[in-house]
Formats: C-alpha cells, sequence, structure tokens
C-alpha cells in the first residue's frame, strides 16, 4: 500500500533569549509559535482495527507531541545554559518556575533539531517523523526534514 502523510499542527507561547546574538534578540522576549508536524507511514489494513484505514490516529500523535513540546514548552522561558544569569532566575521565585535551560542556543532551528529527537521514540512501529515546521513569527520559520538527516 501507498504511504500516507499526516500533519498535526500546535500553537504555544514561549519566550527565549539568544545569548552573545548582536541584535536585539539577546534580550528576553516571546513568541507565538505554531508547529506542523508530519508523519509518514501506511495506513492500517487490519479490518479488525478501529483505526482502519489510519497512518495513526491523529489524537495520538497530539498526545505525543503536547507531552513532549507543548506542555514543557508553553509558557516558558528558554535559555541557553551558558548564559550567566540563567541559573539565578530559576531560583526567582513564582514568576520564574517556568524557566528551561537548554544545552543549546534556544533558536528556532535548535529547537526543531531538539523535537525531533523527542518525537521520534514516542513514534509507533512503522511511523516515521517526515517533516516539521516551527514558526517563530508570521513570516519567519525553520523547516526540518527527515530526507536532509540522512
Amino acid at each position: 500500500m501507498t504511504k500516507i502523510r499526516i500533519t498535526k499542527e500546535f500553537k504555544f507561547e514561549t519566550a527565549h533569549a539568544l545569548k552573545g546574538y548582536d541584535g536585539l534578540c539577546k534580550h528576553i522576549h516571546g513568541h507565538s509559535y505554531e508547529l506542523l508536524v508530519s508523519i509518514i507511514g501506511k495506513p492500517l489494513e487490519d479490518e479488525n482495527s478501529p483505526k482502519l484505514g489510519m497512518v495513526m490516529d491523529f489524537g495520538d500523535l497530539k498526545k505525543i507531541v503536547k507531552e513532549e513540546v507543548v506542555d514543557k514548552m508553553d509558557h516558558c522561558l528558554v535559555l541557553n545554559e551558558k548564559g550567566n544569569k540563567a541559573e539565578a532566575l530559576i531560583n526567582m521565585g513564582e514568576m520564574f518556575e517556568r524557566v528551561i535551560t537548554v544545552a543549546y542556543q534556544p533558536t528556532s532551528e535548535n529547537m526543531l533539531v531538539d523535537f525531533a529527537e523527542r518525537i521520534k521514540p514516542r513514534l509507533p512501529q512503522g511511523i516515521s517523523l517526515k517533516y516539521m515546521l516551527l514558526r517563530e513569527t508570521m513570516n519567519s520559520y525553520a523547516e526540518w526534514f527527515a530526507d536532509d538527516q540522512k
């Protein structure tokens, strides 16, 4: 049977700052991110399955992406752990409970690499992560293609 891609869209609010950047993005600022996640596989042919004809239940894909990305990133401040103020913010109380430090510069490009590594192991056998798009602003986005990773 032919392989089919399915895509689910997600939205979340996240702030970040780019350590050492030579522009305004070195300061804490936020985005209304839009994430598109596409997977590829063969639609299920088992006549006895309630998932007959599906590559994957959209609800199952939603659960994975929400648990691995959206619930962790939504309304968070993401900072490079090498920043000298990141640790201080974590200990500043309730307003800063959702500060995440990462081992990379929190650009859209690097966030996509991180998201891919979180999502791929959670997908069922026979299903592959094919494509992701992370829209940072209305006219700026980064894309991740599985074929480019080979």
